[in-house]
């Protein structure tokens, strides 16, 4: 499970390593957030809205589920139960809410945090991805302080200041996660 604050470059780091343990499973995560240009539902995120996000919390079809930055996200079961029954490896991308739940029902996953080098830097990269509005970059980064406070509760923290590096970090921490 990695966890991180938004822009830390979490997608960027899971995918570099994807490719290196091609085994590694990414779990899709819901959203009630709307796509951003080049998304599609079923790949980035099942897109869905407030009505049927809240169905799959009442019907307890998340693993873990979140609101960060006035949307809803989770991680449905099903989602993770198909790839594991298939003898497949899993990540989960998520955020500190949906950590902390999961950490509480699975103890034995391995809890890995990504941080910046600093906060200017995540500021540089949240303005970088040009998809997000100045609002919506200050509210990240208000909810990115909380959440590097947390960094002490994770068995590993990797600082995403160079990404082979990171990459080279990550990858030795899941393959030795995976046995």
């Amino acid at each position: 499970m990695i966890t991180g604050p938004s822009g830390v470059g979490k997608g960027t780091l899971i995918e570099q390593v994807r490719r290196r343990i091609p085994d590694l499973e990414l779990s899709v995560s819901a959203t009630t957030r709307n796509p951003r240009p080049g998304e599609s539902h079923g790949r980035e995120y099942f897109f869905l809205d407030q009505s049927e996000f809240e169905n799959q919390v009442q019907a307890g079809n998340f693993l873990e589920h979140a609101e960060y930055s006035g949307n809803r996200y989770g991680t449905l079961r099903s989602e993770v139960e198909k790839r594991l029954e298939a003898g497949k490896s899993v990540v989960l991308e998520i955020e500190l809410q949906g950590a902390r739940q999961v950490r509480e029902a699975a103890p034995e996953a391995e809890l890995i945090f990504i941080a910046p080098p600093n906060p200017e830097a995540l500021r540089k990269r949240l303005e970088g991805r040009g998809t997000d509005d100045p609002g919506s970059i200050a509210a990240r980064l208000a909810t990115a302080e909380i959440e590097l406070a947390a960094r002490d509760e994770f068995a590993h923290v990797i600082v995403n200041d160079e990404l082979e590096r990171a990459v080279d970090e990550l990858e030795g921490v899941l393959r030795n996660a995976l046995g």
